[in-house]
């Protein structure tokens, strides 16, 4: 499925279900502010548990909150080569490649 058809997808079922969004991102912002990380560290740790479940779209979602929490493309870089012992070789090179989707360019491997 295309990015667009992705956004396409995901702003229908927001419309369709407002309650369930409101109470989702209710979640999200309490379990953000429950403990002393700030939300720099709190994205990258999304970012690591989005490309450990190998989704793409999650991956691409916390790599956008993360850069506008202040994060560099350093910091999401080190993060993702940091799970290589954890979730493997292969997953970490799928995440960087979607992360490179944001960032614009292609973070995978081999390249510069």
């Amino acid at each position: 499925m295309d990015r667009k058809r992705k956004l396409d997808t995901y702003q229908r079922f927001k419309q369709q279900h407002p309650d369930y969004f409101d109470a989702v991102e209710s979640l999200g912002t309490v379990v953000r502010q429950a403990g002393p990380l700030d939300e720099q560290t709190v994205q990258l740790v999304q970012l690591a548990a989005a490309a450990a479940i190998r989704s793409e779209g999650a991956v691409h979602s916390h790599v956008r909150r993360a850069l506008d929490a202040g994060a560099t493309e350093e910091h999401i870089h080190h993060c993702l080569i940091a799970l290589t012992s954890t979730i493997g070789f292969p997953t970490v090179v799928a995440a960087l490649s979607w992360a490179g989707d944001v960032l614009g360019r292609d973070d995978s491997p081999g390249t510069d």
